[in-house]
């Protein structure tokens, strides 16, 4: 008996032993330092990506970029119920003077085409969403008019100009157009684009599989009861709830005791199946903590560092064992949870295709007057943009049926019901959508153009985030003016100089040379009025024919001053349908909607219609000249001149600046 005794006197004494004097740590070293081991043992890129159901893609990653497949809408439609009518035949009516016009024999609800031509003096009825029939520019809303009924005709008691309650095709997503970028985390807004896209299915980047382990003979599972001593393990839950809110999937392993043995056959069976291990507790080397010696049997190169120079965190310890990390945090909550955000969350997240988490402010000044109805507090989609006075908000300029106002928003901020709206330069509280993102580096506003999707789409690949915002090239060099944005694109000519661009900018701007688009004609194939035809002699014919119909451009953009040359000021029919977008013309020439419009040559041969060369264009990028320091916006100058983006540009038929210098 005395034996065993002196024998368990002497196990206690090893006990006591090693809860009397702690072993010191490894080395502490730098947070800096320890990232940077890190990073060099272990490299932070995306995984692979993967093929998933729509309704199974909610917080996944983009793996990347999306292009719509179709125009959204898909056609010319009505935002209102009321009457499809040529605007011209609305001239000075009111209520003591309304204008009395003959209705079609024709009805157009939702998903019926239109068959009759809406003539001079005539209208057709249609409700909202319908789609708007060949021959009307405009829509009157049934409020402000009266049917009579004896003779099939509406009075319409009020004017209204040409392109009123008309959503053009196109005018929220349009075909080739990219709507979804790279790296992107998908929300409800996001599934709602895909869907309207027509998207089944979309490629993602594979989750990062975390393994969650808890050691410690101390801890108990929630729901347990209690022993004397013991505390509930909240580490567990923590972890694993942040890593899905940083786009992994963690893999509960639960409570490992503090036995090397049982610890090392969970270590080594968690890291077959994940890409990452996170232990919390074992790294204070205090009485019973195991995990440290275990580590450095796992596998070369081992422990990395053991010791931070952080309060809370210092007993962090990170280790590699078969390619795979192993982080082992402090017990408490506190020291955890902040050694996970610090060194955890940032390789989560680049395994996910994430960007670096961010938080930010939200005070912002609006950067234009935004009127508002009173009596009906209003919420106005906004994004957020730098300016030289601060955080600017730009109001987004797409309606309440827009998929795309949603989700390139960065917030909204809200007009009081007593107000008539919110002066330009007025500070806003604007509310945050999608917490935890950064705001863009860099915010590019004016005309769209797939060469410039794919530019943005590289930049995304070095790191930089850019928002694009689509108003048209003067639009995009007025708000360049303002500060609201970094870049312009546009595409101007100044007929007095013959050139493109350069003229417009004002004092302190610079021009970045961009690529050349081929402008023209477009028509449906087979169209014997342009069929073997110059451009200019096209048109001629088609300015002489009263049936042919065209379909104009916005003002303001470039596109709109070519097509102005070309009508040397007559106004066609269909001078007045004048949609946003090269894509919307196409559309509306494809559809049979208008029979000529002014396009770029690739958005043509995606509508397969024929196409009449008018001019090569010059699609450029202006900027501010004392920016070139902003990083973002060097990195986006450089890659304009790189041979990859020369081979992007070339591919979708463009000719890139320097080529043709």
């Amino acid at each position: 008996m005395n034996g065993d005794a002196d024998r368990d006197d002497a196990a206690f004494a090893e006990r006591l032993a090693a809860a009397s004097s702690q072993e010191q740590f490894l080395k502490v070293m730098s947070r800096d330092d320890a990232l940077a081991r890190f990073r060099a043992a272990v490299p932070h890129t995306r995984l692979p990506s993967e093929t998933v159901p729509l309704e199974d893609a909610l917080g996944r990653v983009l793996a990347r970029d999306v292009a719509s497949p179709i125009d959204v809408p898909p056609f010319d439609r009505s935002l209102v119920d009321g009457f499809a009518l040529r605007a011209t035949d609305t001239e000075r009516a009111g209520p003591a003077s309304p204008r009395r016009l003959t209705l079609n024999r024709e009805i157009l609800a939702c998903g019926v085409a239109p068959t009759v031509v809406v003539q001079p003096g005539t209208a057709t009825p249609i409700s909202t969403g319908g789609m708007i029939p060949r021959g009307a520019d405009a829509v009157v809303m049934i409020e402000h008019s009266e049917f009579d009924a004896r003779s099939l005709a509406v009075d319409v008691l009020t004017a209204v100009r040409p392109a009123q309650f008309v959503g053009y095709a196109g005018a929220d997503m349009a075909r080739g157009e990219t709507v979804l970028r790279k790296g992107t985390r998908i929300t409800a807004r996001e599934i709602g684009m895909l869907a309207a896209c027509g998207l089944a299915a979309v490629d993602v980047t594979r989750r990062p599989r975390v393994a969650v382990l808890s050691t410690g003979d101390e801890l108990v599972a929630p729901g347990e009861p209690l022993p004397e001593g013991a505390i509930y393990d909240s580490n567990g839950a923590i972890i694993a709830a942040a890593v899905t809110e940083n786009g992994g999937e963690p893999v509960r392993l639960g409570i490992v005791r503090d036995d090397a043995a049982v610890l090392e056959a969970a270590l080594r069976s968690a890291l077959r199946d994940s890409d990452l291990v996170v232990l919390s507790g074992g790294t204070s080397k205090g009485a019973g903590d195991v995990s440290h010696r275990v580590l450095s049997r796992l596998g070369e190169p081992g422990i990395l560092f053991h010791g931070v120079a952080l309060k809370p965190g210092k007993p962090l310890c990170v280790a590699v064992a078969q390619g795979r990390p192993i982080v082992v945090l402090p017990g408490f909550p506190t020291s955890a949870m902040f050694t996970f955000h610090d060194f955890v969350v940032p390789f989560v997240r680049a395994l996910a295709g994430l960007p670096p988490r961010e938080d930010e402010t939200i005070a912002a000044r609006v950067s234009q007057r935004v009127p508002s109805e009173l009596g009906r507090t209003e919420f106005v989609m906004t994004s957020l943009a730098l300016g030289p006075e601060g955080t600017m908000a730009l109001p987004l300029p797409k309606g309440s049926g827009s998929v795309t106002a949603f989700s390139q928003a960065d917030g909204f901020f809200a007009v009081p019901a007593a107000r008539a709206g919110v002066e330009a330069g007025e500070g806003v509280a604007v509310v945050r959508l999608g917490s935890g993102v950064r705001a863009p580096d860099l915010t590019i506003v004016g005309s769209h153009c797939i060469g410039l999707d794919r530019v943005v789409g590289l930049l995304g690949e070095r790191g930089y985030r850019a928002r694009t915002i689509w108003v048209g090239s003067a639009g995009g060099l007025a708000a360049l003016r303002r500060g609201e944005c970094d870049v312009a694109a546009m595409h101007l000519f100044d007929p007095e100089t013959s050139r493109y661009n350069a003229p417009f900018l004002a004092e302190g701007m610079s021009l970045a040379p961009g690529w050349r688009r081929l402008q023209g004609v477009v028509f449906r194939r087979g169209d014997a009025r342009f069929e073997g035809r110059e451009a200019a002699d096209a048109v001629a014919t088609a300015l002489a024919d009263p049936d042919a119909v065209m379909v104009n451009r916005n003002a303001g953009s470039g596109t709109r001053l070519l097509v102005d040359g070309l009508l040397n000021g007559t106004r066609p029919a269909g001078f007045w349908n004048q949609p946003r977008s090269h894509n919307a013309v196409a559309a509306a020439v494809s559809q049979g909607r208008a029979d000529w419009g002014v396009a770029i040559a690739s958005v043509a041969d995606a509508y397969g219609l024929g196409f009449r060369p008018l001019t090569e264009e010059a699609y450029d990028l202006a900027y501010r000249g004392d920016a070139q320091g902003m990083p973002a916006l060097a990195a986006f100058l450089r890659l304009l001149g790189e041979p990859e983006t020369a081979a992007a540009l070339r591919d979708l038929g463009f000719s890139p600046a320097a080529e043709t210098a």
